[in-house]
């Protein structure tokens, strides 16, 4: 038994915490886009109330996870070499999160506020295809 607890181990190493192609931006971006339809929605019905508070808890939700789906990208598919090679992908990740969050879509109804949280997750994505294909 002594023997077995001391036996040297076998060290592996892979790119990602788990086998490519569990994680995607397009998870990201299916949230944005449904924000982004809330805020269409909500821009015609501009009166009524309900709608609107109903919209903002679909919205917040939404945003939120977002914020997740990035911060898995970031912090689990991500690595040093991705980093090297692509330095403003930390203040792109920072940047769109920032968009999902309570200075971006959480607390705006401007659709332009949707779009612009669209164009950070698409250069995310453009990056993340780059890394898929090394």
């Amino acid at each position: 038994m002594l023997k077995r607890l001391f036996a040297p181990t076998i060290e592996v190493s892979a790119h990602c915490d788990l086998p490519c192609g569990v994680y995607d931006p397009a998870q990201a971006r299916i949230e944005a886009e449904s924000i982004k339809a809330i805020l269409q929605k909500v821009a015609e019905k501009p009166d009524d109330q309900d709608f609107k508070t109903r919209a903002a808890i679909i919205k917040e939700q939404r945003s939120q996870l977002v914020k997740e789906h990035l911060w898995v990208l970031w912090t689990d598919y991500f690595k040093p070499p991705h980093f090297e090679k692509y330095p403003q992908l930390h203040t792109l990740v920072n940047e769109a999160t920032k968009l999902a969050g309570a200075g971006g879509t959480k607390a705006s109804w401007d659709v332009a506020t949707a779009d612009e949280l669209l164009g950070k997750i698409d250069e995310i994505a453009t990056i993340f295809a780059e890394t898929k294909k090394a």
